[in-house]
């Protein structure tokens, strides 16, 4: 009875129970909020984001080629094609060309990105790590923030990838050349396209990972921890292979508002992503906004796959210094 009376007790509405700290585990917490700082998700963010695409760069190159119609120097929609022109051109340093551009924004960009994230799946998750949703949304904001930072070295990065070193002789030249002919604006002309791409691309991409994430996890509970790397990888490369293919079509509007007047490609005259859908159905018919959409997905599977492992292991990696900083506090 004494026992009963002190539950009875303590049951008074008055009391609020005390927070506890989440339960770490490495790769298997699908806790909205993994208990870091928001400095270590955007370094954690930034690595990521920087080994995805230095690793992935020269599939990225071939993408873009694919995407440029007019006269440039990739014509064909054929992954052999535009492998063959770029080695016979350029070599293989024709693949990296404009690789510097990546390295100067996919770093703070990604910091963003994922910081933002995570800021936003705990604010918007309602205390619900399954809310897809909120998944979805979180990734919205994520690219909108990011995009913002991104999209001005993307420009530069895609117009070296074209490979006329008569146009531009690298980074800054191609800057310089760019606001000195064209302004600051088109360093921005694709960013609404490129946030109207990207908005559904991370939505699907986003709410794909932590869902498969969270079903390999729920096959093999017991082998989550050890196998945390293979799970990451495996539902980043499902999620970014699912976004791809459904964005494809913006993907090709966003590269040919990044290069046009570039080696011969076409200028239009606003960013108007009706005009550029217009002009790429009449030159290539409606296959023409899937050009690249093979070289994309196998640029997004293992990009997704490898960046997300990245991240989680920074994550982990921070987690771990935590708890070890914690513990040496309390004793």
């Amino acid at each position: 009875m004494a026992t009963e009376a002190t539950t009875t007790k303590f049951q008074n509405s008055d009391f609020r129970p005390v927070p506890q700290p989440p339960d770490f585990h490495p790769g298997g917490d699908l806790s909205p909020h993994d208990g870091l700082h928001f400095w270590q998700f955007m370094i954690a963010g930034s690595i990521a984001g920087c080994v995805e695409h230095m690793a992935m760069f020269p599939v990225d190159t071939v993408k873009t080629r694919m995407q440029a119609l007019g006269s440039c120097p990739i014509k064909s929609v054929g992954v052999g094609h535009a492998l063959r022109s770029i080695v016979k051109s350029e070599g293989l340093a024709g693949f990296y060309r404009g690789i510097g551009a990546m390295g100067l924004g996919a770093g703070p960009a990604h910091a963003v990105y994922f910081s933002v994230y995570e800021v936003s799946k705990k604010y918007f998750s309602g205390g619900n790590p399954n809310n897809s949703a909120a998944h979805a949304v979180s990734g919205v904001f994520a690219t909108v923030t990011s995009d913002a930072v991104l999209t001005p070295m993307d420009m530069v990065k895609q117009r070296l990838q074209l490979g006329n070193s008569a146009a531009y002789r690298g980074v800054l030249d191609c800057v310089k050349k760019v606001l000195k002919e064209e302004g600051f604006g088109a360093f921005y002309a694709s960013y609404r396209t490129t946030v109207l791409m990207n908005a559904p691309f991370t939505a699907v991409h986003f709410a794909t990972y932590e869902a498969a994430k969270r079903g390999l996890i729920e096959i093999s509970p017991e082998s989550a921890d050890d196998e945390r790397v293979i799970v990451h990888a495996t539902a980043g490369a499902f999620a970014g292979a699912s976004a791809a293919v459904i964005t494809t079509p913006l993907d090709v509007v966003k590269t040919q508002l990044q290069c046009q007047g570039v080696c011969g490609c076409d200028r239009f005259k606003s960013s108007s992503i009706s005009e550029v859908i217009k002009t790429i159905v009449q030159k290539d018919g409606y296959r023409g906004l899937m050009r690249g959409w093979i070289p994309r997905m196998l640029f997004h599977a293992p990009a997704a796959a490898i960046c997300w492992s990245t991240y989680e292991a920074g994550k982990s990696f921070f987690q771990e210094l935590n708890d070890s900083t914690e513990s040496g506090t309390v004793t």
